[in-house]
């Protein structure tokens, strides 16, 4: 819940507020450099070289096509799609930049109807996913540099924490670890006598709203976070003096791990309450997330058919065993079921796991070694390319899993498991989830379980979009593949 208003050219104005400008004219530029290459494509391929004129009118398309570029620019501008608080992270983004530029055609397509205009319908066909496609590449490209530059200490805002010292402690490891959303932490108030890491700088107990500013300006802050422990006449008082100086100020509640679309806040009796909803996949939900799995999979198996193919017979050739790997896992609601892998280890691999278990290199729960003794020449490769998982399609058709959830577990790891881990179980697993693009076998057990439980939590059709996107870059890029 971040607020900021304009400061009077008198007072101080926010550190950031350059870099920000910049970026926002950056996008005003890149945006209005795509919505004009995908209408003038559209006008191109529909009509040549040659305008021409909508049918009973006077009115060309290229008149057309230039009002179309200053719609569709406007209703980017005007539509959040550069908003601060959605760019560099999530998928909010990516989502109002597509709801803005279907909402334009959408309106489009009503107008052509009203006034019975026959408007081209391969020069709509063209221009619509054309630009839709060049603005979300485009949006992409920006946010890996946004990311690059925050990584090196550009690009932030400059955080000052107010809270209980538990909550400051929490709250400055998180901002640290996840740097690419673009706060950074400089220093903090505590309001109990508790103890903080030896990393944050505490400036003093029980602040004033004097102390604060003095803070803010020494530092060069814009922008204060407040968590639990605050009294509520301070909160008021120090909000009233941010807005003046034109200094964001972040409430950062003890929620943990939700994601926007769950949260909802009501003012009641000049309270801002925070309403979050329990998570559900059910429904239509639950309908259209199967269905996406059945057909995304017979496609990819499809098409990977030879591929897969030549893969067996040289798991075959190398003389391992059975080309395929069967596993009992654990799947949705406790059931159990087998899941397939091609074999990429020595038939008696799991006799040799107990004489190597003090070589585990892995998180301490799943037993890893980046040179294992017990993978075969051909499972090495298949292994750095995720090849050998590849006939876990088979167990999406089946419906044993799905697409994208949480890692599949093993019995084993399920009879360990604390009371609040077994949420992991309410939905199937996935051949890739936020575990495997987020470093796979280099996390902790703790990070793999947080990552799987957020999914949980937080599950919609847009994130799992970007999980599979983001899968090809890990596999690519063979991040903690061995």
């Amino acid at each position: 819940m971040a607020t900021s208003v304009s400061a009077p050219h008198s007072l101080q104005v926010s550190g950031s507020a350059s870099w920000l400008r910049t970026q926002s004219m950056q996008m005003r530029v890149v945006d209005l450099i795509c919505v004009s290459l995908a209408v003038g494509g559209a006008h191109m391929l529909r009509f040549g070289a040659d305008d021409a004129s909508i049918a009973e009118t006077e009115v060309s398309y290229a008149t057309v096509s230039i009002l179309l570029v200053i719609a569709w620019k406007a209703i980017l501008e005007y539509s959040g799609t550069k908003d601060m608080k959605v760019l560099g992270t999530g998928s909010e983004e990516y989502k109002r930049v597509t709801a803005s530029s279907l909402w334009l055609f959408g309106a489009l397509a009503v107008f052509s109807y009203v006034f019975q205009l026959q408007t081209a319908r391969g020069y709509v066909s063209v221009a619509l996913p054309l630009g839709i496609a060049l603005l979300l590449a485009s949006r992409w490209v920006q946010r890996q540099v946004l990311h690059k530059g925050r990584r090196e200490g550009l690009y932030l805002h400059r955080v000052l924490l107010i809270g209980a010292s538990h909550s400051v402690d929490h709250l400055w490891n998180r901002l640290n670890q996840h740097i690419i959303s673009g706060y950074k932490p400089v220093a903090a108030f505590v309001t109990d006598s508790g103890h903080t890491g030896e990393n944050v700088p505490v400036l003093g107990t029980t602040p004033s709203v004097e102390a604060v500013l003095e803070a803010i300006s020494n530092r060069k802050v814009d922008t204060v976070a407040i968590s639990s422990g605050a009294d509520p006449s301070f909160l008021r008082h120090l909000g009233w003096a941010l807005s003046a100086r034109d200094v964001g100020m972040i409430m950062a509640p003890a929620l943990t791990d939700v994601s926007g679309p769950r949260i909802h806040i009501q003012p009641v009796a000049g309270l801002p309450l925070v309403h979050v909803t329990t998570p559900k996949l059910e429904g239509l939900q639950a309908i259209a997330k199967r269905g996406f799995d059945i057909v995304a999979s017979a496609a990819i198996l499809a098409v990977l058919c030879l591929p897969m193919a030549v893969v067996a017979f040289l798991i075959k050739l190398d003389g391992c065993g059975p080309v395929f790997f069967l596993q009992q896992r654990i799947g949705k609601a406790g059931e159990s079921f087998s899941m397939y892998k091609f074999r990429s280890m020595r038939v008696d691999a799991e006799a040799q796991l107990h004489a190597l278990s003090q070589k585990n290199e892995g998180n301490g729960v799943l037993f890893k070694m980046k040179d294992d003794p017990r993978v075969t020449r051909v499972g090495k490769w298949i292994r750095r390319y995720s090849i050998d998982e590849l006939p876990q399609l088979i167990n999406v058709l089946k419906g044993d899993m799905s697409l994208v959830g949480p890692r599949p577990p093993l019995p084993k790891e399920v009879a360990a498991y604390e009371q609040h881990e077994h949420r992991r179980l309410m939905v199937k697993p996935g051949i890739t989830g936020l575990w495997q693009v987020s470093g796979r076998s280099d996390l902790s057990w703790e990070e793999s379980i947080r990552l799987d439980l957020y999914y949980v939590e937080n599950w919609s059709p847009a994130q799992d979009l970007m999980i599979l996107f983001r899968t090809l870059r890990a596999v690519l890029a063979r991040d903690g593949a061995y």
